[in-house]
């Protein structure tokens, strides 16, 4: 069977922790018992030993299966790895999010999105990323008594997400140890009101109004500094005509959503000024997690 999990951009400008949406680049897992256990990895990755040996796929689908089956099962899987890593495009929470759902699949156990993605909060407690990898499109997150409560909302056709993809990785966790320990009122209120009109603009459709909405001031501009050509790459984006351009999760990828129409041009301006970073035109993805049996 083939379990597979689309790349998600979280944040969104202001939505620190709680704001994400799903685009149309996916990590496939197949897999199926096997005499012996293996690993093969194809596409991001697939050059880094240390993948095999240290899995954290095949970490997360023992632990699974194991409790799930009361048994040990030798499996081949084999991986597809379209996102790249450590970019700001949800690569761990694919993982993690596919690997659940593999362990309950192998287990031939059905369960619901909404489990697999309270699962998921063992591994990754912050739900901007792992809630549009399993139910896709844009999502608003928070978490209560350990579960995920969330809304989600289907972005139309028209729209297409541009992802400038520098060649620099970002590390998550080291990231959040350069943002400020406290914020202040003024800049609480600013996140807090920037955010509620980001997500009023998109269940509205009101897209003219995210330029002004997804404004933020607790985390972009920090972690901007430590790769300065990003705010190069938002001001070409904006003065190309995208809706909106925000730094993708922590970083180092830059989203920016721009009408269908528009995405060709703005995607070659920013090919131009920055041709040693990877410039990808991709749709939005609301399917989220898929199975194929």
């Amino acid at each position: 069977m083939t379990i597979s999990v689309p790349a998600t951009s979280a944040n969104l400008g202001p939505g620190f922790d709680s704001l994400g949406l799903a685009v149309d680049l996916r990590n496939k897992v197949e897999f199926h018992p096997s005499k012996f256990f293996s690993v093969s990895i194809k596409g991001e990755g697939e050059n880094n030993t240390r993948l095999k040996g240290n899995n954290l796929f095949v970490s997360i689908f023992n632990e699974h299966y194991s409790r799930l089956t009361n048994k040990q099962q030798n499996f081949k899987f084999t991986f597809y790895n379209s996102i790249p890593m450590s970019r700001g495009l949800g690569s761990s929470s694919a993982v993690i999010v596919s690997a659940i759902a593999s362990a309950h699949e192998a287990a031939n156990i059905r369960v619901s999105k909404r489990r697999i993605l309270n699962h998921a909060l063992v591994y990754e407690p912050h739900p901007d990323n792992i809630t549009p990898a399993v139910m896709g499109g844009f999502n608003v997150a928070t978490i209560e008594k350990n579960k995920v409560f969330s809304q989600q909302k289907h972005l139309p056709e028209y729209l297409k997400a541009i992802v400038v993809i520098p060649n620099k990785q970002m590390n998550t966790s080291k990231s959040r140890t350069i943002l400020p320990k406290s914020y202040s009122k003024e800049n609480a209120v600013y996140n807090l009101s920037h955010t509620a009109l980001t997500v009023a603009a998109f269940f509205n459709e009101d897209w003219e109004v995210l330029k002004l909405a997804t404004q933020d001031r607790f985390h972009q501009k920090a972690r901007m500094k430590t790769l300065p050509e990003l705010f190069a790459v938002q001001k070409v984006a904006y003065e190309s005509g995208a809706l909106m351009s925000t730094l993708s999760g922590s970083g180092s990828t830059f989203f920016s959503m721009a009408y269908d129409d528009d995405a060709a041009m703005i995607a070659n301006r920013l090919k131009q000024k920055f041709p040693e970073f990877a410039v990808k035109i991709l749709d939005f993805d609301n399917s989220g997690l898929t199975i194929e049996r």
